[in-house]
C-alpha cells in the first residue's frame, strides 16, 4: 500500500512520462494512457516514487497537449478518465504515485472559456484573457515577445483588440488578474485532487501574472542561453522580462494554489520556473512552507555540465534557498536529451550524470530514456512536428529529437513500441539500448538506474541531508552529505584520467555500494576512474 508520509516528496525521484511516445496500446502510433498502465511493472522496476503524466487533457494539440481545451477532460487519442482512473489505482498498488502536469497559465484557443471571451467586451468572461488596445498607430500595445518568436500579441478582429500569448498564438494567457478566473482554475485543480492525483508538475507556473501596466521590457544585458526561450537564434533572448512574467501578484496566487493541496495531505507541486533569475524566483516560490512544495530551472538543462558549473549552480540555489526545497533536473521533454548535451560518450559518463544528479539534496526528475542512455535524435524537416523547431530550423531543431518512442524491444516492428506508424520516427541508433537488450547486461545504464535508486531510497543522508561542498581538482566535485550524526562523502570525476581525491581521516568505505559506485578507498584516498564516482562514510 502508498506510503502514509505526507513529505514523501522530499528527495523522491519522480520519473517523467511523455504519454505520447511512452507505449501504444491500440496500434494509432500515439502512447495512451493504457500504454502506461501497461508498463507500470517497469517503472517500478527503475525504483522511483513517482510518476509525472505530460498533458494528456483534450487538446487540438498544436503544442502537443499544452494547449489545453478542457481541463477536466482526457484527449480521446490518450483513452478516457476511466483509463485514467485505472491507471491511478494501478500505480498505487505498486507504490508510485501520479503527479499531472499542470498549464494554468494558459489554455488553448479551442477552449470554451477563449471562445466566449473574444464574443464580444461585456460577456462573462471577457475579462478571463490578457485584452489591450492596440496602440494609435494599430501596433501592439508594447514590446512583449512570445517564446515562439515574434510579438506576444495577436489582433482579434471580432473585439479589435490584441490578446496575449506568451507562447503560440493558439495558446492565449489566461488574465490571473481577475479573482473569479483564479477561483475557477483552482477549482480545475481541485477536480484532479479528487481523483486521486498525488501532485502537479506546474508548468510556466511564473507566467501567470503580467504587467497590468503593460510596460515595455527593457533590453538583455546579457544572452545567456538557459531558461524557456533563450537561445541566440531566438528574439526573446534579446530582451530582460521585467515585465510580462514573474510579477509579485504570483505569490499570492500560490499561497491558495498551497492551502488548497494542504486540505489534501501527501500531495505536492513542483514548479517549472523559466526566468531571468531563475535561481532567486525557485527561492521566492518555495520558501516559507505555503507556496509550492519545491520547483526546478533550467540551470542544469543547458549545454553547461562542468564540475565548476554543477558546484556554482548548487552554491547559489542553496545560498538563496534557505527553507526551499529544490528538484533536480537534466533532461526533459523541452531539451535535447542530456547524453547529446553533456557529450557522454559512453555508458560510463552517462551513470557520472545520474549519480551526481541523485546526490545532490533535492528532489529529482528522470526523463522516461535517460535510464536508458538514449541520444538525441537527427530527425529529417519532414519528420519535424514541434512548431518550435519549424520556425527555428535549421539553427535550432526543435524538441522532437528528445521525444521519439522510447525503443522497448531491439528486434520487434517500431522497437516495441507500437503496432502502427508512430508520431515520430523510431530513431534507429536507439535500438541498441533497448530495455530488453539492457536487461540482459548486468553493467547497463539502465541496470545501474535501478541498483543505484534502489540503494538510494535506503539511505535518509541522501534522501534529505544537508549539502557541503569541498576543496578538490579541476573537473572534480567532493561534497558531503549529512544528516545529525551521519555522513556520506561524494567523490565525482568528470576528466577521461583517473585521479586521487583526499579526503577527511574519518572518511571510510560503504559496505553495501552499488556496482556503479567505481571508487577504490585507501585510508583517507579515493581513486576514481575516468568519469567514476564514489561515495563513503564520512
Amino acid at each position: 500500500m502508498m506510503q502514509k508520509n505526507p513529505d514523501w516528496w522530499r528527495g523522491a525521484v519522480i520519473y517523467q512520462v511523455y504519454p505520447r511516445s511512452f507505449f501504444d496500446s491500440n496500434g494509432d502510433g500515439i502512447g495512451d494512457l493504457p500504454g502506461v498502465t501497461a508498463k507500470l511493472d517497469y517503472i517500478a522496476s527503475l525504483n522511483v516514487d513517482a510518476i509525472w503524466l505530460s498533458p494528456f487533457f483534450t487538446s487540438p494539440m498544436k503544442d502537443f497537449g499544452y494547449d489545453v481545451s478542457d481541463y477536466r477532460g482526457v484527449d480521446p487519442i490518450f483513452g478516457t478518465l476511466d483509463d485514467f482512473d485505472t491507471l491511478i489505482a494501478e500505480a498505487h498498488k505498486r507504490d508510485l504515485k501520479i503527479m499531472i502536469d499542470q498549464v494554468l497559465s494558459h489554455s488553448s484557443d479551442q477552449h470554451a472559456w477563449f471562445k466566449e471571451s473574444r464574443a464580444s467586451r461585456d460577456n462573462p468572461k471577457a475579462d478571463w484573457y490578457v485584452w489591450a488596445e492596440a496602440r494609435e498607430d494599430g501596433t501592439p500595445p508594447n514590446n512583449w515577445l512570445s517564446v515562439f518568436g515574434g510579438s506576444a500579441w495577436a489582433w482579434d478582429s471580432r473585439r479589435r483588440q490584441y490578446y496575449l500569448h506568451n507562447f503560440l498564438t493558439s495558446q492565449p494567457d489566461l488574465n490571473f488578474h481577475n479573482p473569479e478566473l483564479q477561483d475557477q482554475m483552482l477549482s480545475e485543480v481541485r477536480f484532479w485532487l479528487d481523483r486521486g492525483v498525488d501532485g502537479f508538475r506546474l508548468d510556466a507556473i511564473n507566467f501567470c501574472f503580467h504587467d497590468p501596466l503593460l510596460r515595455d521590457n527593457p533590453p538583455s544585458q546579457a544572452i545567456q542561453e538557459a531558461s524557456i526561450g533563450v537561445r541566440k537564434e531566438n528574439p526573446y533572448a534579446y530582451q530582460y522580462h521585467k515585465y510580462d512574467k514573474t510579477q509579485p501578484e504570483n505569490l499570492a496566487f500560490l499561497k491558495r494554489l498551497r492551502a488548497l493541496l494542504d486540505e489534501y495531505p501527501g500531495t505536492t507541486t513542483v514548479g517549472e520556473i523559466g526566468d531571468d533569475n531563475s535561481l532567486q524566483t525557485m527561492a521566492d516560490y518555495t520558501s516559507d512552507g505555503d507556496k509550492l512544495h519545491m520547483a526546478y530551472s533550467f540551470d542544469l538543462l543547458t549545454e553547461q555540465n562542468s564540475a565548476s558549473f554543477i558546484k556554482h549552480t548548487v552554491e547559489t540555489i542553496e545560498d538563496k534557498l534557505e527553507d526551499g526545497w529544490p528538484c533536480w533536473a537534466i533532461g526533459n521533454h523541452d531539451v535535447a536529451r542530456v547524453a547529446s548535451r553533456w557529450k557522454a560518450a559512453s555508458p560510463e559518463q552517462m551513470k557520472l550524470f545520474m549519480i551526481m544528479m541523485l546526490s545532490l539534496r533535492g528532489s529529482a526528475c528522470i526523463y522516461q530514456g535517460e535510464e536508458l542512455g538514449l541520444t538525441e535524435a537527427e530527425l529529417e524537416f519532414e519528420d519535424l512536428v514541434d512548431p518550435y523547431g519549424i520556425s527555428f530550423w535549421p539553427e535550432y531543431k526543435g524538441r522532437d529529437g528528445c521525444r521519439t518512442p522510447m525503443v522497448w524491444t531491439a528486434g520487434e516492428a517500431n522497437a516495441g513500441f507500437s503496432e502502427g506508424k508512430p508520431w515520430l520516427p523510431v530513431y534507429a541508433e536507439h535500438l541498441n539500448a533497448a530495455v530488453d537488450l539492457q536487461d540482459q547486461q548486468e553493467t547497463s545504464v539502465l541496470q545501474a538506474y535501478r541498483e543505484f535508486l534502489g540503494w538510494r531510497r535506503q539511505q535518509p543522508v541522501l534522501l534529505t541531508g544537508d549539502i557541503r561542498f569541498h576543496a578538490s581538482p579541476a573537473d572534480t566535485l567532493l561534497f558531503s552529505r549529512t544528516e545529525g550524526e551521519n555522513a556520506f562523502l561524494v567523490a565525482l570525476n568528470f576528466t577521461d584520467e583517473p585521479v586521487m581525491l583526499e579526503l577527511p581521516s574519518t572518511a571510510r568505505p560503504i559496505d553495501d555500494a552499488p556496482r556503479c559506485l567505481v571508487g577504490q578507498w585507501r585510508g583517507a584516498s579515493v581513486t576514481l576512474p575516468a568519469y567514476g564516482a564514489g561515495i563513503g562514510k564520512g
